[in-house]
């Protein structure tokens, strides 16, 4: 597994937050690093007066033991484990500002995230520098802001370039605004500082991946295996690569000796539900799915089983038993009070509604997210966010209810915004959205042009792209695509789940005609 953010982590990741971690990796050079003061900065300093690695601010050395056995858990992802040494660190000093940081980007619910970065960035103008600047990432990407989140993971690497968590960050930071390459060159900047520094080569392995070099990307994974063989996050990561190579069951072999080592590594039992129903096994998928929800250790695992169903159910063409699975889910959510994960739930039902032809019911969902996120406690510039994102849905929408016109406005709209914030991906998507609208008025070249600027790692944009090639008259393009996007086998977001059948179906159909 990427260390992203398994539901609702991921919208955390898309904005490049990641954590710095404070230098705990727990060498026994580190050790030795750490016995002076404890929250003395000048601990950190290197002898020519440059900071070499970021120092941790506390006043206590049981919540500094705690913080540091928690890091060593959050390297291999397993953020249940990981959450409650946080807890215990954050309960021995109430004022330890990485602490919160840390539950911040490993509670279970939106909600928590939101608040726990609340703690952290009232508590940053009283730690070191490097912390402060992860608190500000952080803040920036829940805000929705990741060329602000990019710009503090810069900072961070220049006050401490020999820091490998620093360079980390900072690759995320990149990964976050599409820079793969400058990502990839960073996290091998951190293995020079530490060549045992195992989380490295697992997003090493993930950033390979992203720029096409799979040879790469499995050497990463398997040394990431050789340092660090009992923990079940690089047999997780290297299934997923299998599965992306199209080998399922070797991917489903890697994926079950991640849970013979931790039996609720809940990524690895979504990693099983995919490969199945890659493999048309969607009973068995679902199967897997049941098998998370009836070892749910969270409410973290409780809503990603159910979402692990939509998916499935989705994949095969069941929209109506799909939103089913996700009104349990934003039922489950509106018990525990979490108006920013009843959103995500609302915006999901909302996308599979307008690829069903439902435009008026998807644009009521549309508007149920956007009434939730304004009036929840996020702050001011996450609502900004919200009501910039809206402009993508109703151009969709618009789409759906054949108003060209009006999607062009709402496709204006976010195209200025997203420009604006200079995110990256908001910026991509808006290709995408006005590629559809030169699509729909069979402006082919537009569409091409515009689609192309969009994410090519996105399956949806590549079966959008095919389905343009397509409509010029070049099968054999458009044959190469709708394959591409049919085999594309990352673990599905909806938007693949809703194309995956179409695009198979397409790719045969043009290969025999």
């Amino acid at each position: 597994m990427k260390r992203s953010f398994t539901l609702p982590y991921t919208w955390l990741i898309a904005c490049g937050v990641v954590s710095i971690l404070a230098g705990c990796n727990r060498t026994k050079t580190d050790s030795a690093r750490e016995s002076g003061a404890v929250g003395s900065e000048d601990s950190g300093k290197a002898s020519s007066g440059v900071s070499a690695k970021v120092p941790v601010t506390t006043k206590s050395a049981e919540a500094r033991k705690a913080y540091a056995e928690g890091l060593a858990l959050f390297d291999q992802i397993r953020f249940h484990d990981a959450r409650q040494k946080f807890e215990q660190a954050a309960a021995k000093d109430p004022d330890f500002a990485m602490a919160h940081y840390q539950l911040a980007i490993t509670s279970p619910t939106t909600k928590e995230t939101v608040a726990h970065t609340e703690h952290a960035v009232a508590r940053a103008d009283k730690v070191s520098e490097g912390e402060r600047l992860a608190i500000l990432s952080l803040q920036a990407g829940v805000n929705g802001d990741p060329a602000k989140s990019l710009e503090y993971a810069k900072q961070a690497v220049q006050k401490y370039p020999e820091d490998e968590r620093a360079r980390q960050n900072l690759a995320f930071a990149y990964s976050g605004q599409q820079e793969n390459e400058k990502a990839v060159d960073e996290l091998n900047k951190a293995i020079e500082i530490n060549p045992n520094f195992s989380p490295a080569y697992n997003t090493l392995g993930y950033a390979y991946r992203l720029v096409n070099k799979n040879a790469d990307a499995e050497k990463a994974f398997k040394k990431y295996i050789e340092l660090v063989p009992n923990d079940p996050n690089p047999y997780d990561s290297y299934a997923e690569l299998l599965m992306k190579t199209g080998r399922f069951d070797e991917s489903v072999a890697q994926y079950q000796k991640a849970l013979s080592i931790d039996p609720h590594f809940s990524n690895s039992h979504f990693g099983i539900a995919a490969n199945r129903m890659f493999q048309g096994k969607h009973a068995e998928a679902i199967t897997e799915a049941q098998k998370l929800a009836d070892a749910a250790r969270n409410d973290g695992d409780r809503r990603f089983a159910l979402f692990i169903k939509s998916l499935v159910y989705a994949d095969q063409g069941k929209t109506d038993q799909a939103i089913k699975e996700l009104e349990k889910q934003y039922a489950f959510d509106s018990k525990i009070g979490d108006p920013s994960q009843m959103a995500g739930d609302a915006n999901t039902i909302g996308i599979i509604l307008v690829d069903a032809g439902k435009p008026v019911e998807a644009q009521k969902r549309f508007q149920q997210a956007l009434d939730l996120q304004v009036n929840s406690g996020l702050s001011p510039e996450a609502k900004e966010d919200a009501k910039l994102a809206h402009h993508y849905n109703l151009g969709r929408v618009a789409l759906a209810k054949n108003d060209p016109a009006a999607a062009k406005s709402h496709a204006e709209e976010y195209r200025k915004g997203s420009e604006a914030k200079q995110n990256s991906t908001r910026i991509q998507q808006a290709h995408e959205l006005a590629g559809t609208i030169a699509l729909k008025e069979k402006n082919f070249e537009q569409a091409i042009s515009e689609l192309e600027q969009a994410s090519q790692q996105d399956p949806y944009v590549v079966y959008v792209l095919a389905v343009a090639y397509e409509g010029k008259g070049d099968k054999g393009k458009a044959t190469e695509l709708f394959k591409q996007a049919a085999e594309s086998y990352t673990l599905p977001t909806m938007n693949y789940a809703l194309i995956r059948a179409k695009a198979k179906r397409q790719s045969a159909a043009e290969s025999t005609s």
